[in-house]
């Protein structure tokens, strides 16, 4: 399997959106700070996954997940999940 991401930073308060094949052993280098993107982010939250049989499905999903109409169906795919968490919906 293969998977799109999102992961939540609770120091910045912002969302990081990946892909990778092993979700388990790539959220655990984010959390490790063995990442570039994310290590200056510490601690991460993973509030969202989908998984795809594809290697380019999962990348086209969050490339997808990183423009502005992108974001907006996430938030309103989390809504709930923010309203519950307090945690701000950008």
């Amino acid at each position: 399997m293969h998977y799109t991401y999102v992961l939540y930073s609770f120091k910045d308060k912002k969302f990081y959106m990946g892909s990778t094949s092993d979700l388990r052993k790539r959220f655990k280098e984010h959390s490790e700070g063995k990442v570039f993107s994310t290590k200056g982010r510490l601690p991460l939250k993973l509030i969202f996954y989908e998984a795809f049989l594809e290697t380019k499905d999962a990348v086209r999903r969050e490339a997808y997940f990183k423009t502005n109409p992108g974001k907006r169906t996430l938030k309103l795919m989390l809504r709930e999940y923010f309203k519950k968490n307090s945690l701000p919906e950008s």
